[in-house]
C-alpha cells in the first residue's frame, strides 16, 4: 500500500508543477523535486522520467547534488517575493498582515539567496 501512495502523491506533486507553469503564483520545480523524492519510494521508472526531463531533470540533479538553486531561478523568486510584497503594500493591507507576509517572505527568500548555485 506504500508504494502506491508514494507513487500516487508524485504524481499529484507532477500535476501541481504543471499547473504552475502556467500560473505564476504557484512554483515549478520545488513540485517536481517533491515528485522525485516520492517517487523514489513509488516508482523507479517514473523518477527515471523525471530525472531524465529535459528541462526538469537538471534542476532536481542539482538540488540533490549540492542543494542547489540556479541563479536565474533565485533572482526570479526574490524579484517575485519583493513584486508580492510591493503589491500588498499598495493596496493598504493592514500592517498585522504586512507583517506575517515579512515574517514569512524574508526567511524564505534568505534560504533561496543562501543556497550554492
Amino acid at each position: 500500500m506504500g508504494r502506491h501512495l508514494f507513487l500516487a502523491l508524485g504524481w499529484i506533486a507532477v500535476g501541481l508543477g504543471m499547473i504552475g507553469i502556467v500560473l505564476p503564483v504557484l512554483p515549478t520545480v520545488p513540485f517536481m523535486i517533491l515528485a522525485a523524492f516520492l517517487f523514489t519510494r513509488g516508482s523507479p521508472r517514473a523518477r527515471a522520467w523525471l530525472m531524465d526531463h529535459a528541462h526538469f531533470g537538471p534542476h532536481i540533479r542539482r538540488w540533490e547534488e549540492r542543494g542547489g538553486i540556479a541563479r536565474r531561478g533565485k533572482i526570479a523568486a526574490t524579484v517575485s517575493m519583493a513584486a508580492v510584497f510591493g503589491l500588498s503594500l499598495l493596496l493598504g493591507l493592514p500592517a498585522y498582515l504586512l507583517a506575517i507576509q515579512a515574517a514569512c517572505l524574508i526567511p524564505a527568500a534568505l534560504f533561496i539567496l543562501t543556497r550554492p548555485e
